[in-house]
């Protein structure tokens, strides 16, 4: 009696082997070696993905596909259609979702995923090369993970395109910043590289996504948890079966949604056969955190950090001079602070404080602080190793227990009694300190921006794995600062104006000040697109293909001819052909005549001559980044649109050309250029 009880014990223990062997591969659906699929139109490769998808919808009952419109879409087992799942994350990096259930899991042979800087740092660097690659090393770490057994989906609710609006919003981190171009520029690269798209936007093949990206969320969204109002004011309980029945649905518009959901995952090459032999299949553990796309981590994270002050020139430090170096903060050695939120486990962390001792042995740390909230600073140990320094860092700002999903800010502050820390330890040091604020949303900072005690303000988001590096190849000069900031700070005064007003334009009458660069009319401490650099750069007009714009009235222009009152045409009325004649060329010279090379981005500004009723005060309209020698100098052409880049809402909502004078900007300098209707 006891051999049965063997054989079945080592039958359920092959079986159990072989389950686990088969669940680490990716499923195959339409294996061509079975001959089932055969007897399936979907199947067919040689079809059009529309006919294949039509296919799949004619053959499910209304319970099947109600089923698939849900994250978690089950098996089909009667057409040998697996489970797939919709909800994975991939903001800057492949990450965990917290239920286990849900799309990726580093349990296997990948036990990690290259950690990119949070968007919000990667959209400082102004380099649509650096977003577009960083798409393209996510989309391959994904099917790499896809390929090893350890995703049920290729498909990642990323990148977020909210405009940031409001500067207590927890998730603004996640965003690209206030700037409309910014931020459609940053979702198209970022979405082509993910897809495995080319940079120019070159026609995929119908069944050659890498991976499938979906931006998020609504317009306006920006408010998390504020004073008790949540973003989560209905729930909608998916009773689609019964809307059906009672003629409230109909069903064509179900077959919609699942013509859009299985062409995607048609396009993914998931009804293909075996993965392994489909495009991108040859992807393999060994691309997870290669020496290559761990590099792309630190010159991203390079590129973003924005230099806000330096007084007297305290940055770059000697390396030479510099014998010891005290570092002080709770942001100086806690790896995951690097990373912000939706994070996956990085190939490898640098903290800011592992990174500067390399460059001096002699550093001393202290964290000042328990914790970011710090309630209870440590100032006395903290100030006794800043004076026996030669330099001080501070290592500062907030961490997600200050900002995040679900959690928005109250003031703009720093937190706790983290200012009282910074000031005490300033007053004592031998030279002026260096601040570094590691955070996602901007913080009032005016103390320590007019403090001259306070030599020098590093803004380093949350930059990813290599941020400490970055950092410290920063601060002791072996990379030049490049980034600008991609949203205006605010002074705290701001934070009377709710959060759950999300007017873009100011209200004079009101007290309302407007929000972003576009239309704000109050202080601020640092504006979008400021941030400094180790060399001094200039600009010039060297030339512009048309100063003078005619837009030629037709009878059925809808021209305001109202006395007194500024002509102006819908871009409706233009016309393409229009459109295209009246583009024309800017050039640029930008001259680097520091001592240091350095990638610079050159933002290209709009503002109307005539400000008021609504025109924003001016309007990003270009943007390029440019390596420059020291002491050398570039030529860089951006192509103006007046259809796209000289036309405004109206209070109507309809976008309009008005008549008179524009004036392009590039930092402090202006040229004029005029339409005539």
């Amino acid at each position: 009696m006891e051999l049965p009880k063997l054989c079945l014990t080592s039958f359920l223990l092959f079986t159990s082997l072989f389950l686990l062997a088969e669940s680490a591969q990716p499923p195959v659906t339409c294996d061509p070696s079975n001959p089932s699929s055969k007897l399936y139109p979907f199947c067919n490769t040689t079809l059009p993905i529309s006919l294949r998808v039509h296919d799949i919808i004619s053959r499910l009952t209304l319970d099947e596909k109600i089923s698939q419109l849900v994250n978690t879409a089950p098996p089909i087992p009667r057409l040998g259609i697996p489970a797939y799942q919709w909800w994975s994350e991939a903001l800057h990096g492949v990450a965990f979702v917290s239920n286990s259930t849900y799309g990726i899991q580093f349990n296997g042979k990948i036990r990690a995923a290259t950690s990119f800087p949070q968007v919000i740092l990667t959209a400082a660097s102004f380099d649509p090369d650096i977003w577009y690659r960083i798409g393209q090393v996510i989309g391959r770490e994904a099917r790499a993970l896809f390929n090893a057994g350890q995703a049920r989906g290729l498909t990642f609710w990323a990148p977020n395109i909210n405009i940031y609006r409001d500067p207590r919003w927890g998730r603004g981190q996640e965003t690209p910043g206030e700037d409309p171009l910014v931020s459609a520029k940053y979702a198209m690269l970022f979405v082509r590289g993910i897809q495995g798209d080319s940079f120019e936007g070159g026609k995929l093949g119908e069944e050659h996504l890498q991976a499938s990206a979906c931006c998020k969320h609504f317009t306006a969204y920006d408010l998390d948890n504020w004073k008790g109002i949540s973003r989560f004011v209905f729930d909608a309980n998916d009773h689609t079966k019964s809307a059906v029945k009672k003629k409230k649905l109909p069903e064509s518009q179900i077959d919609r949604a699942l013509q859009n959901l299985f062409s995607v995952r048609m396009r993914l090459g998931l009804f293909n056969g075996n993965p392994a032999k489909q495009p991108f299949g040859n992807i393999g553990y060994n691309e997870v955190c290669s020496t290559k796309h761990q590099r792309l981590a630190l010159d991203a994270a390079r590129g973003g950090i924005v230099l806000l002050k330096n007084s007297h020139r305290l940055l770059p430090l000697s390396k030479a001079k510099t014998r010891s170096l005290a570092v002080i903060g709770p942001n100086a050695n806690i790896p995951h602070t690097l990373l912000g939120n939706y994070e996956g486990p990085p190939c490898k962390t640098v903290t800011p404080l592992q990174a500067l001792q390399k460059y001096v042995k002699n550093t001393r740390y202290h964290p000042g602080c328990n914790t970011v909230s710090c309630s209870s600073p440590l100032i006395d140990e903290a100030v006794k190793i800043a004076k026996e320094a030669d330099h001080v860092m501070l290592i500062m700002g907030l961490d997600q227990t200050e900002e995040r999903e679900d959690f928005d800010r109250l003031d703009l502050l720093l937190p706790g009694k983290q200012k009282k820390l910074i000031t005490s330890i300033a007053r004592v040091a031998k030279n002026p300190v260096v601040l570094v604020l590691l955070c996602g949303g901007p913080v009032d900072i005016s103390f320590a921006k007019y403090e001259q005690n306070i030599g020098s303000i590093l803004w380093a988001g949350y930059p990813g794995e290599a941020g400490g590096q970055a950092l410290a190849e920063i601060v002791f000069g072996d990379h030049n600062p490049g980034g600008r900031l991609p949203v205006t700070w605010y002074p705290q005064s701001f934070t009377i104006t709710p959060m759950t007003d999300m007017r873009m334009r100011a209200a004079p009458s009101s007290g309302y000040p407007g929000r972003t660069y576009r239309f704000y009319e109050g202080p601020t401490i640092f504006d979008f697109g400021y941030g400094l650099s180790y060399s001094n750069y200039s600009y010039q007009f060297l030339s512009i293909a048309q100063t003078m714009l005619y837009f030629n009235q037709h009878p059925h222009d809808q021209i305001n001819r109202k006395p007194n009152s500024i002509r102006f045409v819908p871009v409706s009325e233009i016309g393409p052909e229009l459109c295209q004649k009246r583009k024309f060329t800017v050039t640029v010279g930008v001259q680097n005549s520091g001592e240091m090379a350095g990638k610079h981005p050159v933002l290209l500004f709009v503002r109307q001559a005539r400000l008021g009723n609504g025109n924003p005060k001016k309007q990003l309209i270009a943007f390029q980044s440019v390596n420059l020698k020291a002491g050398g100098r570039a030529e860089i052409k951006f192509e103006v649109s007046p259809c796209e880049h000289l036309s405004r809402a109206n209070v109507n909502g309809l976008m309009v050309i008005e008549e008179g004078s524009y004036f392009l900007i590039v930092e402090n300098k202006e040229y004029e250029i005029r339409i005539i209707i």
